[in-house]
């Protein structure tokens, strides 16, 4: 019976049938006594007369009688609205269809004073399915003419009362309750056996439908499951004082170390209504699935889950994604027993913001037939911080690459630029070959800039931090940022007039202030502008934000924004991996940004993007403040004349475990007039020097060499040579040494790649 529809009541209809038969008697009527004065027969005119005035008769006394019911009806119910006018139940008076002939003041105050609804209509906002509870009321009038139940709802309980009035309607009164404590979360499910469980599946607690079904007091869960282990949305054998019943398990957390374990009626048996009540109630999303997939039923917490957008009748595929096949082969190979991964973590199609969830699906079988019941849990904040772990590890893992990488290409650049300066040396530019060694030499510089900015990635680059002044530093900057971005884009900078100093390489600073502005620049393909903008930003708290957490204090900040074509959401997170590019072949490496990104890592920053698509992207870098004052310009020195030390004067002892680097090096320094011993390891320098009658001016040594490296020997050597100067070549940074041990002294570094002129000036500079 559908009671959502507005449907006349059976008085109204019994009244319109009365209305109908007046009119054909009062009809037949009007026919019998016109065909009597038509007819000549005098006994077919009396006989017609008699048939008209008789119906003419019985018209009058029905409309009689259906006047004094109508008035004994409605003294009826004059008298039921006063009595029902103040009870403080919500009381409705309707027809046996279920459309509200009056209700009373109570129910007025509470649902409204709308007419022509029907009862199911009012009572849609606190029952799920008020049709069937009503229907299923009406149909279950006792003799007696009343008829009651009780539904337990989330917000608490609903009692509805119907008494049959004869043939006039029915009265119904509707109590709600709610529940004043709720010692849980399913404090209003009392009916539903609930465990608290502690670690190890200790019983800390049970509510009292719990123990009636225990029957005596339980400590060890395996007293009342007897097919452990338990597994949260599977159904279980209970054991029961009346004996043993299937059961389904559900799980939910309940703090640190503690959860309730629900035991609802089985899958088969939730066609009653207490099992419906607690379905839809339960704190854990639920959803019943047929073996193709398709949604056949959802609780409060799936569709709040879903968006309140989960519908029966659809596809689960329509609500997620992710799991790298099609979702209904999952579905069905779990449904035929063939599946081997119970639990699978998804993502939900929402358009308004990103949920994860863990899907564990488990078959049951219901009068006959195969189904599935789906535990949904949020798993948004697992999945950010796996992914937050994930970031990590694999920025780890490139930089690690990266630095290893970089060493050794290093060690190849710096053969391959050292013998191009050799041929160099021989060669003038009317030479033939002149141009093409010029190429080689040029495009080794190109490439060993590439590997700086691997380096600058990994964070494995030497700096030479000091005091600044960003609005100084922007401004020496300007020139030469107007001629990248080109005449069509527009530069313009703004700086507070109260800015802290930040401590950092100017040189690297600069080198990320071109690439962020290059990067603008290219977002503008048509023209714009690109805005710089420093000031201070002071967090009295740390401030999470994109997987990073910056530390309370103060922090001196750059923008560098444009309005061009911007960066879409879904590659936003990658811009600053390497190698990653939104450019064609040619335009772009894809590491400026990975190598601002280790530059500001490596100063001790932040580094955000913003960005919308269609209006611009948004750059923001956060550099810690510095405490010490800016150097105040040195005045100007009278030249001290230095003692001219040339070249040549001097024993070097190089060490370098490459063969084509120390094949290079030696040819270099013996070029300058200098002497050289050459030695391939550690082990082979300290074995020289044993030699007192050896006179050595300059250690040369790689840092980083199988065996004893380039420190350790030189701690060692220096021991009985105090006064020797050292010179550490390396393709790692200087941090690799430096952070390690103590600094050696009366040494430099020098980093690979260098040049002929590179290692000469050195040695010189050390011998001087």
């Amino acid at each position: 019976m559908a009671y959502t529809a507005l449907n006349p009541g059976p008085m109204t209809r019994a009244s319109d049938r009365v209305s109908q038969r007046l009119g054909w008697l009062l009809l037949a009527a009007g026919l019998l006594l016109a065909l009597s004065f038509l007819v000549s027969s005098y006994q077919l005119q009396l006989a017609l007369s008699v048939g008209g005035l008789t119906a003419a008769c019985l018209a009058a006394l029905s409309r009689s009688l259906t006047y004094l019911h109508k008035r004994r009806r409605d003294q009826a119910h004059d008298a039921l609205a006063k009595v029902i006018a103040h009870d403080s139940a919500f009381a409705f008076f309707t027809d046996p269809e279920g459309e509200i002939i009056f209700r009373n003041q109570a129910a007025e105050a509470r649902y409204g004073k709308s007419e022509g609804t029907s009862l199911a209509g009012e009572l849609r906002d606190i029952l799920a399915n008020p049709g069937n509870v009503l229907y299923r009321l009406q149909t279950r009038i006792n003799a007696g003419g009343t008829a009651r139940e009780e539904i337990v709802t989330r917000q608490g309980s609903v009692r509805i009362s119907v008494h049959a009035l004869g043939r006039s309607g029915l009265l119904w009164r509707v109590e709600e309750s709610t529940a004043t404590e709720q010692p849980s979360s399913c404090a209003a499910m009392k009916h539903v056996p609930m465990l608290t469980l502690g670690r190890n599946n200790v019983v800390i607690s049970l509510n009292a439908a719990a123990r009636e079904m225990a029957g005596h007091r339980i400590t060890s869960l395996d007293r009342l499951i007897l097919d452990p282990p338990l597994v949260s949305g599977t159904v279980h054998r209970i054991q029961t004082e009346d004996g043993v019943v299937p059961r389904l398990a559900t799980c939910v957390p309940a703090g640190v170390g503690k959860s309730e374990l629900f035991l609802l009626p089985a899958p088969r048996q939730t066609a009653t209504d207490d099992a419906a009540a607690a379905f839809d109630a339960l704190p854990v999303g639920l959803l019943k699935l047929s073996p193709n997939g398709v949604v056949l039923r959802s609780n409060k917490e799936a569709r709040a889950l879903f968006g309140d957008t989960c519908t029966n009748g659809k596809q689960l595929s329509d609500y997620m994604e992710g799991l790298g096949r099609p979702l209904t082969d999952w579905i069905q190979e779990m449904a035929s027993g063939r599946g081997t991964s119970h639990s699978e973590f998804l993502r939900l199609t929402r358009a308004d913001k990103e949920v994860f969830v863990q899907v564990t699906l488990n078959r049951i079988s219901e009068n006959g037939q195969t189904a599935l019941i789906a535990v949904i849990n949020d798993a948004t904040e697992l999945k950010t911080l796996e992914a937050q772990f994930v970031q990590s590890q694999k920025m780890q893992a490139i930089g690690q690459l990266a630095g290893g990488v970089a060493h050794d290409f290093n060690n190849l650049l710096t053969a391959i630029s050292g013998h191009c300066d050799l041929l160099l040396l021989r060669h003038d530019q009317g030479d033939p070959d002149f141009s093409d060694l010029v190429q080689i030499n040029q495009n080794a510089n190109r490439a060993a800039a590439l590997v700086g900015q691997l380096l600058a990635f990994s964070r494995k680059q030497t700096l030479r931090p000091e005091v600044l002044d960003l609005r100084d530093t922007l401004s020496d900057l300007t020139h030469l940022l107007n001629r990248l971005v080109g005449e069509k884009v527009g530069l313009d900078l703004r700086h507070d007039p109260v800015l802290k100093p930040v401590r950092a390489d100017k040189r690297q600073l600069e080198q990320v202030m071109m690439n962020l502005v290059v990067n603008a620049r290219d977002a503008m393909p048509t023209g714009g502008c690109i805005v710089i903008e420093t000031g201070m930003k002071v967090l009295s708290e740390p401030m999470r934000r994109d997987r990073a957490e910056v530390a309370a204090g103060e922090y001196v900040s750059v923008k560098v924004s444009d309005d061009g074509i911007g960066i879409p959401p879904d590659k936003l997170q990658k811009v600053f991996e390497p190698f990653y590019t939104t450019k064609r072949t040619g335009e772009g490496t894809g590491l400026g940004l990975s190598t601002v990104y280790g530059i500001v890592k490596q100063t001790g920053g932040f580094i955000f993007v913003d960005s919308v698509t269609g209006s611009g992207t948004c750059f923001t870098l956060l550099l810690p403040a510095s405490e010490l004052e800016l150097p105040l310009e040195a005045l100007p020195r009278p030249a001290i004349e230095k003692p001219i030390i040339r070249h040549g004067e001097g024993v070097v002892l190089l060490v370098e475990d490459e063969a084509p680097v120390r094949a290079f090096a030696s040819r270099a320094l013996r070029l300058r007039g200098y002497t050289v011993l050459e030695a391939a390891s550690a082990e082979d320098a300290l074995k020289l020097l044993e030699d007192t009658s050896v006179e050595v001016d300059v250690f040369v040594t790689d840092v980083v060499m199988p065996g004893m490296d380039g420190p350790t020997w030189v701690r060692e050597a220096l021991k009985s040579r105090p006064d020797v100067r050292v010179v550490f070549v390396s393709g790692y940074a200087e941090d690799v040494f430096r952070d390690s041990d103590a600094r050696i002294p009366k040494s430099i570094f020098l980093p690979k790649p260098f040049s002929l002129s590179d290692l000469t000036e050195t040695v010189h500079k050390q011998l001087s």
